[in-house]
C-alpha cells in the first residue's frame, strides 16, 4: 500500500480538458472541495456484492464543474498510484452515484479500502472503482486500463456479468 504524504499528495485533471491545460489539488484544496454522500451496492468480480455502504466524498461532476472536460472528451482513464488504471466510459463517469470516497459508512477510508481518495463507479465492477486515485484524464477515444488490457470487460456491467474481454460486442472496446 502506498504511504499518503499529505504534504506532496497531489490530485490532478488533465489530458483532453475545456481549457486544454491541466489541473491540480493538493490535498488541503481536494480534502475541502463539497462532499456528498452516496448510498450503493459494491460489486465484484469474484461473483460477491457488499451491500448497502455508504460512500462520502466528492462527486465526480463536482470535481467536473471545476475542472471540466473537452466537448469532445467521450472516456476517462482514472489513475492511481503505482501506475495503476482504468478507463471509464464518460456516461458512466457523470452519473449522480459516481465519487471520489473518502469515508465508507462515515469512517476516513482505510489504506487497505484506498486511503485516501477511491473512485466509487457503483453500477459497474468493483475494478473501475480504483483505490488511490492521483489523477483523472480526459481522452476523445478510449484506450484500455490495467484490468482491461489484461482481458478483462471494457464495460464492466456486473447486471450483463461483463467479466472478460472475449464477451464483448462491437463497440464496447477501443478500435
Amino acid at each position: 500500500m502506498p504511504t499518503f504524504r499529505p504534504a506532496t499528495w497531489e490530485f490532478q485533471v488533465m489530458g483532453a480538458t475545456a481549457s486544454g491545460g491541466q489541473h491540480r489539488f493538493t490535498w488541503p484544496q481536494f480534502s475541502e472541495l463539497s462532499r456528498s454522500t452516496v448510498l450503493a451496492d459494491f460489486h465484484c468480480v469474484t461473483k460477491f456484492s457488499i451491500m448497502g455502504n455508504e460512500w462520502g466524498g466528492v462527486a465526480a461532476t463536482t470535481l467536473m464543474e471545476l475542472a471540466p472536460p473537452a466537448p469532445e472528451a467521450r472516456h476517462v482513464m482514472i489513475w492511481a498510484e503505482y501506475g495503476y488504471s482504468a478507463n471509464v466510459r464518460m456516461a458512466d463517469f457523470t452519473r449522480d452515484h459516481t465519487i471520489f470516497a473518502l469515508e465508507l459508512d462515515g469512517t476516513p477510508l482505510s489504506p487497505e479500502r484506498g486511503f485516501p481518495v477511491r473512485l466509487v463507479v457503483p453500477h459497474l465492477y468493483a475494478w473501475k472503482s480504483v483505490k488511490w486515485v492521483r489523477a483523472v484524464e480526459y481522452m476523445v477515444e478510449d484506450r484500455r486500463g490495467f484490468w482491461e488490457d489484461r482481458g478483462y470487460h471494457n464495460v464492466a456491467d456486473p447486471w450483463s456479468e461483463q467479466r472478460y474481454s472475449y464477451q464483448e460486442e462491437p463497440g464496447e472496446g477501443p478500435p
